[in-house]
């Protein structure tokens, strides 16, 4: 049984945090004390997202993951704390194992939560959204983006027994910062629905962990199977009663499975 891990002083390792479509750095102000005794929290906004900058450049996963790598790089300088921890969250997942293979001496371990190589069904990839659901996403965005994006929400929680409790919790967490840009929010479900990591993912050597929520209903608990078949090397966990935002409805769960994991690879 892991303790819990107390550092002798402040943490000095950065913990890279890359949140999901449509929200922002904010998210992260839930995040278990358990953890941030541990790393650094170094909360990232994507292009666009959280009043960050967004121009016509900002239009592949590879540029998100190059500006997220420029972020972490200016907050967390020292060379000296260790390569940052990355925890990239639904589709901040694609846009850390796309740092991952950009700069993988940069990143000393992956955690990709509620996370999936592709997010879209496909004949051979049958355990994801359906494509005409990520296309109702686009059809609210452009008619209704508040609508939408409060749809995207409830849809965090749904299934757990304190759903009303964890919406709060999301609204929090996100107010009282910009709104994402459309183009940025548009541009996001374009990777969402494009972006397919599953050939490369064997080729990734960075240590990695991935945690799924067993009542997720936007990227099911089945992917799982997947992973430990196209990524052998990592670690995949599935968080009983947890849906798409486990560090917030199962924090405890959450930090013992990554401390545990940080412990079995010396960091």
């Amino acid at each position: 049984m892991t303790t819990e891990w107390m550092p002798a002083k402040a943490p000095t390792r950065p913990l890279a945090l890359v949140h999901g479509w449509g929200m922002h750095a904010g998210v992260w102000d839930g995040l278990p004390a358990a953890l941030t005794r541990r790393l650094r929290p170094v909360p990232l906004d994507l292009p666009g997202h959280g009043g960050a900058s967004f121009s016509p450049e900002h239009w592949s996963l590879d540029h998100w993951a190059r500006d997220c790598l420029a972020q972490v790089a200016e907050r967390a300088p020292d060379a000296t704390a260790g390569a940052a921890v990355w925890l990239g969250w639904s589709l901040g997942g694609l846009v850390a194992l796309q740092a991952a293979r950009l700069a993988p001496e940069r990143i000393g371990a992956l955690v990709l939560m509620a996370a999936t190589p592709r997010f879209v069904r496909a004949l051979d990839w049958q355990v994801a959204m359906a494509e005409d659901r990520l296309g109702q996403f686009h059809d609210g965005l452009l008619a209704d983006p508040a609508a939408t994006l409060e749809r995207l929400l409830a849809l965090q929680v749904r299934g757990m027994k304190d759903a009303r409790g964890l919406l709060r919790r999301l609204r929090a967490g996100i107010a009282g910062r910009p709104e994402p840009e459309p183009a940025a929010l548009e541009t996001g479900l374009k990777l969402l629905h494009e972006e397919d990591l599953r050939g490369p993912l064997p080729d990734i050597r960075v240590p990695a962990l991935w945690l799924f929520g067993a009542c997720d209903t936007l990227v099911p608990a089945g992917v799982a199977e997947r992973i430990a078949l196209l990524m052998p090397q990592a670690r995949v966990q599935v968080i009983e009663g947890a849906a798409h935002a486990p560090w917030l409805s199962h924090a405890q769960q959450t930090t013992a499975a990554i401390n545990e994991f940080l412990d079995g690879i010396g960091l």
